[in-house]
Order: C-alpha cells, then sequence, then structure tokens
C-alpha cells in the first residue's frame, strides 16, 4: 500500500455496493496515522453517503476531526450549501454575463439559483474538490464517491464547464463588440476579470484531475461477474476522460476452506481476469470479514488485511455441486393481478436491485402470457443487460415472448429533447429570430447559447429517464414497466424531477409572459404546455399507488438498512407507496429487520448459487420471491 503514499488525492469509485465508502474510510485512517504531521480529509460526493454509518460518528457539511485521530477530518458534501456559496462569490457576476447574452433582465434571472438542477451533486462535487486541492486547505483528500456512473458524470463535467465559459466569453465579446462600437474604447471590467479566474481555476482543475502524478482513481470490485463486466466498461470511460487509476482493489475475497465450493471457483476465475484486465496496475484482495467493519479499530485491522493479488493463490479449478437453498415464505403477490403498471426497484449501490428487477420482470411474464411486460434500467452505468446475460441497449430487445429489456442512453434521450425543445430554447434566450433576421448586435450570442445546449449538464440523466418513462406510460404499449434504478442518492433526485421540472418550466412561462412581444413563438410555447400536462401526469401516475409502487432492496448489512430505513421515510413524504422491501443475500443468521419498515412485508431471499448461467439465476431469483 505503500505504491499510494505519494498521492494526494485519492478517489475511490465503481460499482454501487462493492465497500467504497469502506475502504476509502479505512484508507484515510491509515494516512492519518502514516502522516501524523498532515492534515487529512475524507469527503463523500455521493448525495446518500453513509461515512457517519461506517465510522459511528455524525458526519455533515462541516469538517469534523475525528477523536482518535484528529488530523483526519471527514466532511460529506452538501451541494445545496455549496451552492450557496458558490452564488455568493459568482452569481452576480454570472448572471451580469448571462444578461449580456440574451435578452433577458438580471433581476429575471435571479430565480433560476433556487431550481433544482440536474446533475448539482457532481457539479458542485467537482468545483469542491479542485478548490480544495488548488487551494492547499489540506495536504491530502481521499473522497468517497458516487457510484461509478455518477462519477463519470463528475469527471465529464469539465468539458461541459470548458463550454459553458466558452459560451461565457462570447456573451462577453459581445458586450466589449458594443462598448467599443458606441464609446470607441472598452475597459475590462469584474466580468473579464471573473472569467479569467474561472478559467484559470477550471485549467489547474483539469490538470489535477488528467495530468498530476499527485492523484489516481482508486477502482472498487467484487468477484462477481456483473462487477467485472461494470469495471471493464468503467476502465475504458475513465482512459477515454484521461483520468488516471492508480490500481483495482477487489472486496469480500472468500479465504475460508469451508466456505461454498462453487463461489471460491468463481471469485479464483475471476481475479485472474482482473488481473489481466489491469495490466501493468496492481490488483488487491480485501478479505471478506466475519462482521462489518465499523469504527476505527475495525477499519484499521481491515487495512492491514489488504493484500497484493499474487500473494494470494485462490482456486480455479474443480468440481462443484450446486446446491439450492430452500424458498422462505412470505414472497410477492401478483403485480398485473393488483393492477399495478410501474413497479421502481431501488436501493443502496450493490443491493441486488438489478437481478431483482429482472426477476420480477420474468415471473410476470411467466405468469400472464398476454401481458406486454418491459424491464427498463435508468442507471447511468447499466447493468441489466449483464444480468441476463445478453446485449440490451437503448432500443428494446425481446428477451422473451412478452418480455422485453431497455438500457436507457441519456445521449439518445437527450439528442431528441434538443430537437423537440432545447434548439429553440437557445434561439429565445439569445434573441435570434426564426427568421434569422437578428442584429449584428446579437452576432456572439446565438453561437454560445448553441454551445451550452450542444455540451448539455452531465446528471440530466434523471430528467431524461423522467421523460422516457412518461413516453412508456403515455403509449400504453406496455401492460407492466420494471425501473431498475440508480442508487439511492440519485433515485430521490429522479423522483424529484416532476416537481423540479415544472418550476424549471413556470419560469421559462414567466419569462415569455414578460416578453412575448420580442420572444413570439406561440407554437414552441404550446408544446412546452403539452410537456408541463405530461410531467404533471407523470407526477400523479408516481402517487398513484394503484398503478405505482415502490420496492426496496437491501441486504443483512447496518450500513445498508439505515439508508434504507431514510429512503423509506423519504418516500413517505413523497406519498409514493412502499409495500413490499427485498432482503437480499438472506442467510439463517440473518435478522430480518420488520420493524424499520412497518407498513411493508420483507420478502427474504437467499444467496444464490455462483457457478450457473446468469438467465438461469434470473428465473431461480423469480422462484424465490413468489
Amino acid at each position: 500500500m505503500e505504491l499510494f503514499d505519494n498521492l494526494n488525492l485519492a478517489m475511490f469509485s465503481g460499482k454501487g455496493g462493492v465497500g467504497k465508502t469502506t475502504t476509502s474510510c479505512a484508507f484515510a485512517c491509515q494516512w492519518a496515522k502514516k502522516f501524523p504531521d498532515e492534515k487529512i480529509l475524507l469527503i463523500s460526493t455521493d448525495p446518500a453517503h453513509s461515512l457517519g454509518d461506517v465510522l459511528q460518528i455524525q458526519v455533515t457539511d462541516t469538517p469534523t476531526p475525528l477523536q482518535s485521530l484528529p488530523n483526519l477530518s471527514v466532511r460529506a458534501l452538501d451541494a445545496n450549501l455549496l451552492l450557496e456559496d458558490f452564488k455568493q462569490r459568482y452569481g452576480d457576476v454570472l448572471e451580469l454575463l448571462v444578461e449580456r447574452g440574451s435578452f433577458v433582465e438580471g433581476e429575471d434571472l435571479t430565480p433560476v439559483w433556487d431550481l433544482d438542477w440536474p446533475g448539482l451533486d457532481e457539479l458542485m462535487g467537482l468545483l469542491e474538490i479542485q478548490r480544495l486541492c488548488n487551494e492547499k486547505v489540506v495536504n491530502r483528500v481521499v473522497v468517497d464517491m458516487a457510484p461509478s456512473g455518477h462519477t463519470l458524470n463528475l469527471f465529464r463535467l469539465m468539458d461541459f464547464l470548458d463550454t459553458l465559459l466558452n459560451s461565457l466569453e462570447l456573451f462577453q465579446q459581445k458586450y466589449r463588440y458594443i462598448k467599443e462600437s458606441f464609446a470607441g474604447k472598452y475597459t475590462p471590467d469584474e466580468a473579464d476579470e471573473t472569467l479569467k479566474n474561472l478559467k484559470d481555476e477550471l485549467a489547474a482543475g483539469r490538470h489535477l484531475l488528467q495530468e498530476s502524478p499527485k492523484t489516481a482513481c482508486l477502482v472498487m470490485a467484487l468477484p462477481e461477474p456483473m462487477s467485472f463486466q461494470e469495471t471493464r466498461r468503467f476502465l475504458d470511460s475513465l482512459e477515454n476522460l484521461k483520468i488516471p487509476y492508480g490500481a483495482i482493489f477487489v472486496n469480500q475475497i472468500v479465504i475460508d476452506k469451508d466456505s461454498s465450493g462453487d463461489r471460491c471457483l468463481e471469485q479464483g476465475k475471476l481475479v485472474s481476469q482482473f488481473m489481466e484486465l489491469a495490466g501493468e496496475k496492481s490488483v488487491y484482495l480485501i478479505p471478506q470479514q466475519k462482521s462489518e467493519p465499523l469504527g476505527i479499530t475495525a477499519l484499521e485491522n481491515l487495512i492491514n488485511q489488504i493484500s497484493p493479488a499474487e500473494s494470494l493463490p485462490l482456486s480455479t479449478s474443480g468440481e462443484v455441486n450446486i446446491k439450492w437453498p430452500e424458498k422462505i415464505p412470505p414472497g410477492f403477490t401478483d403485480f398485473i393481478e393488483e393492477g399495478r403498471r410501474l413497479l421502481i426497484i431501488g436501493g443502496k449501490g450493490g443491493v441486488g436491485k438489478t437481478t431483482i428487477a429482472a426477476a420480477i420482470g420474468w415471473e410476470m411474464a411467466q405468469r400472464h402470457p398476454e401481458s406486454q411486460i418491459r424491464t427498463v434500467s435508468i442507471d447511468p452505468a447499466h447493468s441489466l443487460g449483464d444480468a441476463f446475460g445478453l446485449n440490451l441497449s437503448h432500443e428494446p430487445s425481446i428477451i422473451n415472448t412478452n418480455l422485453k429489456g431497455q438500457e436507457v442512453e441519456a445521449n439518445r434521450v437527450l439528442d431528441k429533447f434538443r430537437e423537440d425543445y432545447l434548439w429553440e430554447l437557445a434561439e429565445i434566450m439569445s434573441g435570434e429570430k426564426p427568421d434569422n433576421s437578428a442584429s449584428f448586435e446579437m452576432a456572439f450570442a446565438p453561437q454560445g447559447w448553441r454551445q451550452i445546449v450542444e455540451q448539455a449538464l452531465p446528471g440530466i440523466d434523471e430528467i431524461l429517464s423522467l421523460l422516457t418513462v412518461i413516453e412508456l406510460l403515455e403509449e400504453n404499449q406496455e401492460d407492466l414497466i420494471i425501473l431498475d434504478t440508480a442508487p439511492t442518492g440519485h433515485l430521490l433526485r429522479f423522483l424529484e424531477m416532476p416537481s423540479a421540472m415544472q418550476d424549471w418550466l413556470s419560469w421559462i412561462f414567466k419569462l415569455w409572459i414578460k416578453y412575448q412581444d420580442i420572444i413570439g413563438r406561440t407554437e414552441f410555447m404550446g408544446r412546452l404546455r403539452t410537456l408541463r400536462k405530461r410531467v404533471v401526469n407523470a407526477q400523479k401516475i408516481l402517487k398513484d399507488s394503484q398503478k405505482t409502487e415502490f420496492i426496496g432492496v437491501i441486504r443483512p448489512q447496518t450500513g445498508v438498512i439505515a439508508e434504507a430505513e431514510r429512503l423509506y421515510q423519504s418516500l413517505v413524504e413523497k406519498e409514493i407507496a412502499q409495500n413490499y422491501v427485498v432482503l437480499n443475500c438472506f442467510t439463517s443468521n440473518s435478522i430480518v429487520p420488520s420493524n424499520k419498515f412497518p407498513e411493508a412485508k420483507v420478502v427474504c431471499m437467499p444467496m444464490l448459487p455462483r457457478s450457473i448461467e446468469p438467465m438461469e439465476q434470473i428465473k431461480g431469483a423469480a422462484n424465490y420471491l413468489f
């Protein structure tokens, strides 16, 4: 582990549920002990973080030193507080720049700060990581990242911010041109200075993440096929984004010889595949713990057990007797008979949401051959195809006669959203006329707004996923849709999108009412009204307990159950029905936490055999669930 002592920024990411939080906490504690004269900061960018659950302390946006390790502080980033701070520092100037690039007065832009932004957690997380490192607030930073799909969204924000600043520069160029035309000269103002500072900060941040030998993304994984496939895709994406990764950590390695033979055989083969995937990089193995490593002492014990893959030989061959465990009542009732149209499967990363979603889809299709069923993944890091053992894409694929699978591609939906709304909205904001009759004073503005639309904000997945679901329900082509969602924090963002989108549309309508003589475009506003009706309808469907039901998935782990309990309360507040919680990986030693979910039945699903084909696993899971 001395290999990482030269780092100033260590970012832990990977598929949900692979142990990012636990390992990042252990890593930070080790650094704090090893470098007692340095200030270490452990932060989380995950909106549903569990740092407090692992460290057994209260964690907020204010850095909190650990009593036993006072040089280590812990902080969970609060995107809304960071946005408020960002607004205080740059808000007035940014509003001024947008005003200079559009027909809108500054006072009409102020409400935008109070709207829900897609990708806000990622945006504020990126800016704060860059600030902490650039300003050398601490000596070393350990980041517990959100699961891989949203981590990639965070890294992609560098390109978005580049484009945004270039567009703001075009708005400022237009302003300079007008000033020089009428006054004969131009004197740089606060906007010029702010743009320069922001560009310098972004360039330093990009260098920090892409080129600094002091930075690395440490990739967590499990010795499971779906985790391997997602890790492979994640590493490809990191390479495309020019983000260096330092090593792969494979967690929950079974070293007990009396453990399940098929699991030991599978993990041996997968560790070999991870080593091949890593190439010249190192692979480290983390043994499965007998109990959850909670608190400083347990974390210190965990870090001492991490070893290079080469030093721990694992079996890769042998005969395996596959044993299916006994079925445990109660199970699900028949969702189609009960009139459900939409099932939302959610929970903490890595608890088995995708397998549960696939199994429900399979069983409903078998029971109701006359009904059309579709299982849809809206997680930016899809694994639904891996669960079925198939290559799925944005276009629905036939899995069985009446069962389809789909992995929503945000770029495909975004392209359609651009064509339907965003290109014309960019023209409106710039003051460009439909007949290209805009005066020369506006020459720079249309290009700037088109650039912003072209490079859409990463994290817009939640809005686009909502539109996809609306369309599927409106078309009435499916009798039941099962959504495989992103982990908890981003699932909540998705469920908040109907209200957020209505707020954005209301702001646009207010602008139009004030400036309709300038804007015109009555037909376009009519289309936006239709969109608002669709969004309102989506919100009604989400709250209709006869049509929609949320199914939570948990594992018998303290941190997972604590997060699920918080999610359960959030759903109660949002008036979304939850009648079931699936306790995945149930064993005879597991305690069923029925008291945590008073209005929901707990359905127990035991550990499934490992050395079987993906589709057989799905069929087996379906048998246990119903």
